[in-house]
């Protein structure tokens, strides 16, 4: 009998321990879905924010990421310009690559020259920004974006 009381004692104690610790659970966000673009930012040689400039009164950008596909269009009231891009997109937990394909003819015109856009990434659950960097590894602008329920 006190062979079998050792371990029930034991056993008993760490289910009791990991039903009552706290469980941690990992911060997955992901891309997927559809982000409205809020603001931008521009950063000094110091790679801090130095300026914050929030989208003007009508201007709306929508970025929408699905299973590994990318689209995005672009409003502003005041230009009679198209811009929509289509495309692909990989990312890490700190990049951000689109690959376009087509787009609007003034987006083509940019996909001639430059098809890859690489970012540094920072994820959130329901924000994201995208970090244009420069060759030699400044941040310059960002682009900030909210999730869209």
């Amino acid at each position: 009998m006190k062979n079998y009381l050792l371990p029930f004692i034991i056993l008993s104690a760490l289910f009791l321990i990991s039903a009552t610790s706290p469980k941690i659970q990992p911060q997955n966000h992901t891309l997927e879905g559809a982000w409205e673009l809020i603001s931008f930012y521009n950063y000094n040689e110091d790679n801090e924010i130095s300026d914050t400039v929030p989208t003007s009164e009508g201007y709306r950008q929508i970025k929408m990421y699905q299973a590994g596909k990318v689209m995005w269009t672009r409003y502003v009231p005041k230009d009679s310009i198209e811009w929509f891009g289509y495309g692909s997109y990989t990312n890490t937990d700190s990049e951000l690559v689109e690959t376009l394909e087509y787009g609007s003819n003034s987006m083509m015109r940019i996909i001639d020259t430059l098809r890859v856009f690489k970012f540094e990434l920072v994820l959130g659950k329901e924000h994201f920004t995208q970090i244009t960097v420069d060759d030699d590894g400044q941040r310059v602008f960002s682009e900030n974006y909210k999730r869209l329920n």
